[in-house]
C-alpha cells in the first residue's frame, strides 16, 4: 500500500501532466504586458505625427491579441 497522502499524488499527478505550467503563466502575462506597452508607445508616437511602417503596426496588434489568447486558454485548461 501507498503511504502518500492521496490529496498529494493527485497535486503531483496533475503536475505531472501539465509541467511549468506556473512558468508557461508568467511568460505569458510578460509577453502581454510587452506587446501592450509597445503598442502604447507605437500609438504615442503616431499620434505626435511621425512616420511609422504598416507591418510594425500589424506585429504589434499581433502579439496584443496571440499573448492574452494564449494565457485565456491556458487558464482554461484546469
Amino acid at each position: 500500500m501507498s503511504k502518500i497522502d492521496p490529496e498529494l499524488k493527485k497535486k503531483l499527478l496533475k503536475e505531472s501532466q501539465t509541467p511549468f505550467k506556473g512558468l508557461r503563466r508568467i511568460l505569458w502575462i510578460a509577453f502581454s504586458g510587452s506587446a501592450f506597452l509597445g503598442l502604447i508607445i507605437m500609438l504615442s508616437q503616431i499620434s505626435s505625427g511621425s512616420e511609422f511602417q504598416q507591418n510594425n503596426l500589424l506585429i504589434q496588434l499581433g502579439a496584443c491579441i496571440v499573448f492574452p489568447t494564449l494565457l485565456f486558454l491556458d487558464k482554461n485548461q484546469d
